[in-house]
């Protein structure tokens, strides 16, 4: 058992982590916040809460005594900079925590591609030099690919995660791919990701700098197959040239419609654009295809099949 403290932990992907947690009945879980105590509505399991002040590296080291493990969600649109999670790194350090996890869940790679995501690149770099000339904090990157709930948008399939559009879309039965490349993605639910997760706090062993969780590798066109005979029907399709989208031009039949709730209505139309190119951009370079390591350590997680799972989602649905 190990204590474990949560940051960012009002989002959909920690809370889903959250409830893992408590399921495996075998940590103590601590939630960071700013604002202190949570409503009993929004603390079911009684758990601990801190508040914290992620600009003040001292005092959060303070409040990260006694904790063993950290796993940051904090929302990478809204730390400027990433100086919450370069100060959470450093005050893990102080309080002489043994593992570390940042805000990540998802692509192995953001690069240039995914403009909203840049922070992790930063953060990564950052835990690679803390530890440049000895270890002083453990870490793993959790890299699930992309959630394989969100093909079943608008339809909900888990507790907290809420839909979110693809660039194939199983309700409209549609896609957009990449001329030329038949991309490789990585489809892991929330929930499998979750359950892995818990199952990492608790392992004995060293975690690995990269830590792929790969629940369904598939390639786009075997996705567009499955959803063929889920859906009943044939997609329709649109293509784009590479090309294209590395110049920053996107020229489809639709576009992504949903929109996170970090971002404001203002911003939305701007970052839902740069989301579907960056998504494309970043499938046809092999960002989605994750490895596998934490599959390795935990070899006895079965994972949701892609197309059981899809078929479940959709059976009866128009």
């Amino acid at each position: 058992m190990v204590r474990v403290a949560i940051a960012g932990g009002s989002g959909e992907v920690a809370q889903e982590v959250i409830d893992a947690l408590v399921a495996s009945k075998e940590h103590e879980i601590v939630i960071l916040s700013r604002n202190g105590q949570g409503s009993s509505n929004s603390n079911p399991h009684n758990l601990e809460w801190r508040q914290v002040n992620y600009g003040d590296v001292n005092s959060l080291a303070q409040a990260l005594g006694g904790i063993h493990t950290v796993l940051s969600f904090v929302q990478l649109l809204q730390d400027p900079g990433n100086k919450a999670q370069k100060n959470l790194i450093d005050a893990s350090i102080l309080a002489s925590v043994a593992r570390f996890a940042p805000s990540e869940w998802g692509s192995r790679a953001a690069g240039s591609v995914m403009p909203w995501w840049t922070g992790k690149d930063e953060v990564k770099e950052y835990l690679r030099q803390v530890n440049a000339t000895e270890k002083v904090l453990e870490y793993t990157l959790f890299q699930p690919g992309l959630f394989l709930n969100y093909l079943a948008t608008p339809h909900k399939t888990s507790k907290h995660l809420a839909p979110l559009n693809t660039f194939v879309d199983f309700h409209n039965r549609r896609a957009i791919v990449v001329d030329g490349i038949d991309t490789i993605m990585t489809f892991t639910t929330v929930q499998d990701m979750a359950a892995v997760v818990a199952k990492a706090v608790g392992f004995e062993g060293q975690w690995p700098a990269v830590g792929g969780i790969r629940g369904n590798r598939v390639a786009v066109s075997q996705l567009i197959e499955i959803g063929t005979r889920v859906r009943g029907g044939p997609f329709s399709v649109d293509t784009v040239k590479l090309e294209d989208l590395e110049a920053g031009s996107l020229t489809t039949s639709w576009k992504l419609e949903a929109q996170h709730h970090s971002v404001s209505g203002d911003e939305a139309e701007k970052l839902l654009r740069s989301v579907l190119v960056g998504t494309l951009l970043s499938s046809a370079k092999g960002y989605w295809d994750v490895s596998d390591e934490w599959n390795q350590l935990l070899p006895g997680h079965q994972f949701a099949d892609i197309e059981e799972f899809l078929e479940m989602a959709w059976v009866g649905k128009p």
